[in-house]
């Protein structure tokens, strides 16, 4: 079991950060004559910077500056907790960190971050992110900038829903109407087969409905944040959600959002000798949410005949994509996907760290990083994405996304996993308003806290 930190741990770490010098400004970089001897640390989180970027980073960093970068992979499972202990410790800071969007506002609140907005229109300005943005600033200053973006959407079993009769939902009504008639007609009689398949404790794709009906899972009242499960519009939106996990959903009720691609992957029962179904098959699904790089991990299992392994082939008579729509007409607003990124308040290499950052939101860094699927956080270079389906979908879904609330202590509320327990009691739940106002209660204190 992983272990996480309190919010009362990151306080108390935070209480000795105290924000550094500027080093060089926004004009000149380092000199690289000066420089041989120096290093600078980048924690990157997961995988998702690929080897190609990587080795682009240490070989510009070095070639503009005469310096080395390091580069050291944090899991996401215990980010936080290495970022609490790590950041403020002068010694052993990284330099620049890369973290969740959504882990950004505790750490900006407690000056974990130096401040940069005096880099803020060099490195993009207007053209960054704009919700990204705001999770990385306190009072109109910014102290982490957005890195990628990931947008969330449907991939579909396109044969599946042909084959059920069901059309191309156009309003997030038929959409669950949609999915759920799928779950009832279950064309190929699999067993254990979903619509939609939503974990149960998958607070990340299911807030979508929330959003889509005006409601949120926190807001600002009277200088204080407090948790809104059971405001009537986000009440709404839980009803729907309760319909699909009991009505299109085989998801169990402790599965959160990770591989769902392995269920729509497998949607095929396994027949017999005589050609019928066996019941041989887990879990399957004619549809599920992801960010847009799950692409890669969809499609028919062939074998490579360079390498000889087994890879995933995506086959446009099986699969499809789908933008969650919502009842405007408009794209469903899900939650953005990605990550921030920003400089250690502690870190003794302010001006090496500065041109990294200059490095990063560079034109051809930003035009890479679309190139890899992932999603640039200047407006600038989407394009770079591409203009095929994953990408198409993946603008689309950005267009209209959202992140959670830009609350101090909202990072002790996803290590508490408070919200997959509440999410984890919807399907059953006799009383929602009941269990909403139960969980609001837990949640605001822990809101507030820095």
């Amino acid at each position: 079991m992983k272990k996480y930190l309190g919010i009362a741990a990151i306080t108390a770490a935070a209480l000795t950060l105290s924000a550094c010098g500027s080093g060089t400004s926004a004009e000149s970089g380092s000199n690289p004559s000066d420089n041989a001897d120096r290093s600078i640390t980048l924690w990157l989180a997961g995988g998702d910077t690929s080897d190609e970027l990587r080795g682009y980073l240490k070989d510009t960093f070095k070639a503009k500056t005469g310096a080395t970068l390091k580069i050291e992979e944090q899991g996401w499972g215990d980010l936080v907790t290495k970022m609490t202990t790590a950041l403020p410790d002068a010694n052993n800071t990284p330099d620049v960190v890369e973290m969740g969007n959504t882990q950004s506002p505790t750490f900006t609140n407690v000056g974990a971050f130096a401040d940069l907005s005096d880099m803020y229109d060099e490195l993009g300005g207007d053209k960054l992110l704009p919700s990204f943005v705001e999770a990385g600033s306190v009072d109109g200053k910014k102290f982490a900038l957005p890195y990628y973006f990931g947008s969330r959407y449907m991939f579909t079993r396109k044969d599946i829903w042909t084959e059920a009769g069901v059309a191309t939902p156009t309003t997030l009504d038929e959409f669950n109407a949609g999915v759920k008639s799928i779950a009832d007609k279950n064309p190929r009689e699999i067993k254990n087969f979903s619509g939609f398949f939503l974990g149960g404790q998958d607070w990340r794709n299911g807030v979508s409905w929330i959003f889509a009906n005006g409601g949120d899972l926190a807001k600002k009242e009277n200088g204080k944040w407090v948790s809104t499960l059971a405001d009537a519009k986000t009440l709404k939106g839980l009803e729907q959600l309760q319909d699909l996990y009991k009505n299109a959903s085989k998801a169990p009720s402790d599965a959160k959002d990770a591989t769902p691609w392995l269920y729509i992957n497998d949607a095929d029962e396994i027949l017999g000798d005589d050609g019928k179904p066996t019941g041989k098959t887990s879990l399957a699904a004619a549809t599920i949410m992801a960010p847009g790089w799950a692409h890669w991990s969809i499609g028919d299992l062939k074998k490579d005949d360079a390498t000889g392994k087994d890879v995933r082939t995506w086959n446009e008579d099986t699969f499809g994509t789908l933008v969650l729509p919502g009842n405007d007409g408009k794209p469903a607003p899900v939650l953005a996907g990605g990550s921030n990124i920003g400089i250690s308040a502690k870190s003794k290499n302010q001006d090496l760290a500065k041109d990294l950052m200059r490095i990063i939101f560079s034109e051809e860094y930003q035009n890479m990083l679309g190139g890899a699927g992932l999603g640039p956080a200047n407006s600038d270079y989407v394009n770079s994405l591409g203009d095929d389906q994953f990408a198409k979908a993946a603008i689309a879904s950005a267009s209209n996304s959202k992140l959670t609330p830009a609350a101090p202590g909202w990072a002790s509320v996803e290590t508490s996993l408070v919200l997959e327990e509440f999410f984890g009691k919807l399907r059953d739940a006799t009383d929602l308003a009941a269990l909403a106002k139960q969980y609001d209660e837990k949640i605001t204190p822990q809101l507030n806290l820095k």
